[in-house]
């Protein structure tokens, strides 16, 4: 939880300061915050459009640079894990998302929006025995649970094989003798290589778990709901 508040606070200083300094021409901070800014906004722009973009940017972004910097707790010390690889995070995360997702859908479309859901325009009546029930199950119940369970999942496995390749670099460098200490050099040069991908994922991951809440409420407001 403390790592969350710092990843918080940090979040807000670094916006307010590119904020208080802005210039037309950007320097290497302002540019660097402003592209950073720039990847929900282009989300934003190009699967909801002008009007809707502008709506649900502010959410768009909080849920990008939350998850973001969330995500790189787990590579910096003294922190060494990240508050996404815990449940409780991506959950909220994953709810708000859901929330927005409905909200959209019936702000746009009112009750309409489960009836076309559940009921997909096209389909024989005989056959909603059967499409229904894997619509409500693939719209309301496996959209949450995936969004939850691909950040917590990519995020924990990562930090338990950082933990398992310098755990073993300090078992063979202090435990071991002869050749086997050589192996402490291995583990360590593949734990620094995986630190290295997990910046990768991490900054995959919150585009990820950005773009498909996007998405999702660009499929809430589409005309055929």
């Amino acid at each position: 939880m403390i790592i969350r508040v710092v990843v918080l606070i940090l979040i807000m200083v670094v916006l307010w300061i590119a904020v208080s300094r802005f210039k037309i021409v950007p320097g290497r901070f302002q540019g660097a915050v402003e592209y950073v800014l720039g990847v929900p906004r282009k989300m934003a722009d190009e699967l909801l459009g002008e009007r809707d973009g502008r709506r649900f940017l502010p959410l768009l972004t909080t849920i990008f640079l939350l998850v973001l910097g969330s995500n790189f707790t787990g590579i910096i010390p003294p922190a060494n894990i990240a508050s996404t690889a815990l449940i409780g995070l991506p959950l909220i995360l994953a709810v708000v998302s859901y929330v927005t997702f409905i909200y959209a859908g019936l702000r746009r479309h009112g009750l309409r929006f489960f009836k076309n859901s559940l009921f997909p325009a096209g389909v024989p009546k005989p056959f909603y025995i059967i499409v229904t029930p894997i619509e409500f199950i693939s719209t309301f119940v496996i959209r949450p649970v995936t969004l939850t369970l691909r950040l917590m999942m990519n995020m924990l496995v990562g930090h338990l094989l950082l933990v398992l390749f310098f755990v073993a670099t300090s078992f063979f460098l202090f435990e071991m003798d002869g050749a086997w200490k050589g192996l402490s050099a291995l583990t360590l040069g593949i734990g620094f290589a995986w630190t290295a991908f997990e910046v990768l994922v991490a900054i995959l991951q919150a585009y990820v778990f950005t773009i498909l809440t996007a998405l999702y409420i660009q499929l809430a407001l589409a005309d055929e709901h």
